[in-house]
Parts: structure tokens; sequence; C-alpha cells
């Protein structure tokens, strides 16, 4: 085989793999962030704030249309019943029913806890795109719970509005679920972890029913997440997501 040929082979063996490498880690992110979210969703959930000497529970709606778009009711308990969260694209504001005040959510508050749990204001309001925020490097395969799982990093762009540096991501290879991710901060971290568990369906889909965040720094609290019911890709008007509604939503 001539030179030039045995090198052009060579090329076409091993130079797309290096090529679309991050190609495919972003197309599986992507792939994933749509399974979890679809172009709408509508979902009901408990959490429960754990701690060593106590739990606190709540009962929540959501409703989510496309990435720019979030609504996050509070149905339980009646202390915390009609608080309300909301996000239209780059704006976040939380309704404060005891007091009649809305609140904006400052870009320095992305960090901060929503309503006293592991999770933060990013995590639940604003849900930084993942796939939008960040440049993806598959580095692996591990297994979580027997399920075969794309290993990837996800680290941010430069000036991204975004409260981790790097997140890290395990994928499952067959249902494209998020099994477990990591959270960094701009020291390269470690400061929450997040694992999902008990796969059913619901709204047509499979899902992970449970999610619990656990802080690295406080072993013995996490707050975890159930979700009883969810529906995906119906009609819902982008109107449904604001200030008015916030505040008049009910049960």
């Amino acid at each position: 085989m001539p030179l030039y040929y045995l090198r052009y082979f060579l090329f076409l063996l091993f130079f797309p793999t290096l090529l679309t490498a991050d190609e495919q880690a972003f197309d599986i992110v992507q792939k994933s962030d749509q399974k979890m979210r679809g172009n709408a969703s509508y979902s009901e959930a408990t959490m429960h704030i754990i701690r060593p000497d106590w739990t606190r529970s709540m009962s929540m709606k959501s409703w989510t249309k496309g990435t720019d778009l979030s609504l996050v009711l509070i149905t339980a308990p009646a202390k915390d019943k009609g608080s309300a969260s909301l996000k239209r694209k780059n704006e976040m504001w939380n309704w404060i029913p005891n007091i009649e005040r809305i609140i904006k959510i400052s870009p320095s508050m992305l960090g901060q806890s929503w309503m006293g749990s592991d999770f933060t204001n990013d995590d639940l309001i604003n849900q930084s795109s993942i796939v939008v925020d960040y440049q993806h490097t598959l580095t692996g395969k591990e297994s979580i719970e027997g399920d075969n799982s794309y290993v990837i990093d996800a680290i941010a762009k430069p000036d991204a509005p975004v409260v981790w540096s790097k997140i890290r991501l395990w994928i499952s290879t067959e249902t494209y679920l998020q099994r477990r991710v990591e959270f960094y901060d701009e020291f390269d971290d470690l400061i929450n972890t997040m694992q999902t568990s008990n796969i059913k369906e619901l709204g047509g889909r499979m899902l992970a029913t449970r999610m619990q965040m656990m802080p690295a720094d406080k072993p013995n609290q996490k707050t975890e997440i159930i979700t009883h019911q969810a529906q995906f890709n119906f009609a819902i008007s982008e109107d449904f997501f604001s200030q008015s509604q916030m505040k008049t939503l009910r049960d």
C-alpha cells in the first residue's frame, strides 16, 4: 500500500473519533436534558428535607416550557402553601403570600438554598442549561446500580451565568437518565452530589422518581424529591408563566 494511502486510511480510522468525541458528549447531554424536560412538563412531587434532628416535608407542583420558563408552586404544608417561584428567561422571582410580596432573585442568589433545602435556586428555578452553558467531554463509562452509564465532564463556558464551574454527570446508556451528578465550585471542590433511583414510567416515559441531593461537607443531611405524577409535551401558553399567575395559582 502506497504511503499516502496508508496515511489516508489511518486518518479515516482514527481522526473522526477525535473530531466527534465532544460532539458525542454534547449529543448525550442534550438527549438527557430533553428526556427529563420535554418541550413542556408538569409534575407533582414531595420534597423531604432531612437533618440529623428533624425532617421537614413539602408538596409541590411544577410546570416548565422549554428551558426559559418554569413555575413551582408549594401546595403543603399550610404555612408555606401558595408560595411560588417563577423563571422567565434570565429573570426569577419568589412570591411569599404571607407578606404578599414578590422578591426578585438576583444572580448572586442563584447558589442559595431553595426553601431551606439542599437544592439551590439554580437547581430548581433557574435550571441553568447544562446543554448551552457548558462544554462537554466524554471521559468513560461506569455502572450506577447496574445501569451502564456515560461519564461526562461539563465545564462552564467563560462568563456563563452559572453557579457550578464543573458538573460531572453519569447518564444511562439505555434510558439517557441522569443517574448521578456531582457539582463542583471554582476551586474544583465537590460541593453537592445528586443521586437518582426508582426508575418508573410516568407520563409515557421512564423517569427517575427519586432524587437525593447530598452536601459533601454535611454527611448527615440530605434532601430528596419523590415525583408522584408527570406529564410531558402538552400545550401551555407562555402567559401562564407570569407574576400574576404566580400570585393567584392555587392547589
